[in-house]
C-alpha cells in the first residue's frame, strides 16, 4: 500500500520524520513536559515518588499541565518543523464543534454500555444513587474534571491519532501508521507487572480511536469521545479510570466491583475487563469494514 496523505491533501513544506523515527519523537513529546514538571509537582505534593497523582488536586494538575504542554509542542512542531496545515493532523474546522459534542455524547454512551455489560454479568454491586448530588461541594470538582479530561484526552488524540498517525502514513502507509500509533499508545499506558488483558485493552482502545479518526477524516469526534469516556468513567460510578481514582462521589451510581478481575478489570477499572476489550474489538471491526468500503473517499493515496 502506498503512502497516504491522511485528513488533508495539503503539502508539507518542511521535514516530516522518517516513519520509524516518528514514534521516538512522539515519545519525547510526552516525556519532556513530564520531566520538566515532575520535580515541582512532587515538591508541592501533587504527585508521589512514582509520578502518580495524589488526591483530587494532584489529579487536576496531572491532567491539565503536562498534557497541555504536550499539545503546544505538537502544534509547534507541526507548524514550524513540518510546516503542515492543522487540517493535515485532523484539525480541519468545518463541523468541529458539532463533531466534538457528538463524540462526547458517544463517549458517555459507549462506556455506559461497558458498565452495563459488566453489571449484567454480575461484576458490580450497586450502592447509592447519585451521591454527588447530595454533596454539593463535589459538583465543582466534577465540572473541573470535565475540563481537565477534555485537555488530557484531546492532547492524546492530537499526538497519537492526529500528528503521529498522519506523519507515519505520509512516510510509509496507513496500516503501518495505525499499528505503530497503537503500539506507542500501549507502551505509554503500560506499567511493570501489568496484566496482559489490560495491555490488550490499551491497544484495542487505540485501534478503535484510529479507526474512528480515519473514518471521520478528522480527530474532533474522537477527541470528544475519548474525553467523554474518561470523564464519565471517572465521575459517574466511583470506578478507576486507567487505574486512577478521581476522588469524587459517583454522579450517577456508586458501583463496587465483585468477582474476578477478568470481569471487573480489578484495580485498572472497567477498561481492563475482557468485556471492554471485546466490545472495542467489535466496534473496531465494524469501523474497519466501513473504512474498506469508503477508502478512496476518506484517505486518497499520495
Amino acid at each position: 500500500m502506498a503512502a497516504t496523505r491522511l485528513f488533508s491533501q495539503s503539502d508539507a513544506r518542511g521535514w516530516i520524520p522518517w516513519g520509524l523515527l516518528a514514534p521516538v519523537i512522539g515519545l519525547i513529546f510526552v516525556a519532556a513536559p513530564v520531566l520538566a514538571t515532575d520535580g515541582l509537582f512532587a515538591d508541592l505534593g501533587f504527585v508521589d515518588a512514582r509520578g502518580a497523582p495524589i488526591g483530587l488536586r494532584g489529579l487536576l494538575v496531572f491532567l491539565l499541565i503536562p498534557f497541555f504542554l504536550t499539545s503546544l509542542i505538537v502544534l509547534a512542531w507541526t507548524r514550524l518543523v513540518e510546516r503542515r496545515s492543522l487540517a493535515s493532523i485532523g484539525l480541519g474546522l468545518p463541523g468541529a464543534r458539532k463533531s466534538f459534542v457528538r463524540g462526547l455524547v458517544l463517549g458517555l454512551a459507549t462506556i455506559l454500555s461497558v458498565i452495563v455489560a459488566i453489571l449484567l454479568f454480575g461484576g458490580f454491586k450497586t450502592g447509592a444513587i447519585a451521591p454527588a448530588l447530595y454533596t454539593p461541594a463535589s459538583l465543582p470538582a466534577v465540572l473541573a474534571l470535565l475540563a481537565c479530561f477534555i485537555v488530557q484526552a484531546s492532547s492524546e488524540e492530537l499526538l497519537f491519532r492526529g500528528w503521529l498517525m498522519s506523519a507515519i502514513a505520509r512516510r510509509i502507509n496507513l496500516p503501518v501508521a495505525v499499528l505503530l500509533t497503537s503500539a506507542l499508545f500501549t507502551l505509554l499506558h503500560f506499567s511493570r507487572g501489568q496484566f496482559w488483558l489490560v495491555t490488550l485493552g490499551s491497544f484495542m482502545f487505540s485501534l478503535f480511536a484510529c479507526c474512528w479518526a480515519i473514518k471521520a477524516n478528522n480527530i474532533w469526534g474522537v477527541m470528544g469521545w475519548h474525553s467523554g469516556w474518561n470523564w464519565s468513567l471517572a465521575v459517574g460510578f466511583e470506578l478507576p479510570v486507567t487505574g486512577i481514582d478521581a476522588h469524587v462521589p459517583a454522579l450517577l451510581l456508586k458501583l463496587v466491583p465483585q468477582g474476578s478481575d477478568l470481569l471487573t478489570g480489578g484495580a485498572e477499572g472497567p477498561e481492563g475487563s475482557y468485556l471492554c476489550v471485546l466490545l472495542l474489538a467489535v466496534w473496531s471491526a465494524v469501523l474497519t469494514f466501513r473504512i474498506m468500503r469508503l477508502r478512496p473517499a476518506i484517505a486518497p493515496t499520495a
